[in-house]
C-alpha cells in the first residue's frame, strides 16, 4: 500500500519548520526521503558550477542553427528532483530544441517525480542555446536543464 499523501504534506511541513535538511522515513516496502535545499543566489551560480560534461561538442541542430552551446544567457533549472523527458510521449519528437524561440510559460520538459508527470515552462522568452540533460537523465533540484539568450 502506498504512503499516505497526507503523511507526506504533513513531514513536508516538520521539514520546512525545523532546522533539519533531510528526513527519510520507510514504512515496509515504501520509503520517501525529503531534502530541503536552501536557493542558490543568482549571482552565486557560476560556470564551474554548471555540468559542462553533459554537453556535446556540437549537435546537429547546434551546426544547423549556428547557435553554439553557452552558460550565457539565462539557465533554467530544475524545480525538482526526478526523471528529465525532452517529449511528452515516448516516441514523440522533443518538446524543444536548440535555436528555437519559446516563450514564458510553454512547456519546454516534462519531469517525473514521484511516478507523477510535471510540465516544466519556460521561465520567460528566449531561444534555447544549449540543453543540459539529455531524455531520461536523472536531475536533482536546482541543476541547470536549459540556458535561453
Amino acid at each position: 500500500m502506498a504512503m499516505d499523501l497526507r503523511k507526506i504534506k504533513k513531514l513536508i511541513e516538520l521539514v520546512q519548520e525545523s532546522d533539519i535538511a533531510e528526513l527519510a522515513i520507510t514504512e515496509g516496502e515504501e520509503s520517501i526521503r525529503i531534502t530541503r535545499y536552501s536557493p542558490m543566489p543568482a549571482n552565486v551560480q557560476s560556470q564551474q558550477t554548471l555540468p559542462r560534461a553533459r554537453v556535446t561538442p556540437l549537435s546537429e541542430q547546434a551546426k544547423q542553427t549556428g547557435i553554439l552551446p553557452s552558460t550565457e544567457g539565462f539557465v533554467q533549472v530544475s524545480p525538482m528532483v526526478g526523471t528529465f523527458y525532452a517529449a511528452a510521449e515516448l516516441d514523440d519528437v522533443p518538446l524543444v530544441k536548440v535555436g528555437q524561440r519559446v516563450s514564458q510559460g510553454e512547456v519546454i520538459c516534462i519531469i517525473e517525480a514521484m511516478r507523477m508527470m510535471n510540465p516544466i515552462q519556460a521561465e520567460r522568452d528566449g531561444v534555447v542555446s544549449a540543453i543540459w540533460a539529455k531524455d531520461g537523465d536523472e536531475v536533482a533540484f536546482d541543476q541547470p536543464l536549459f540556458t535561453l539568450i
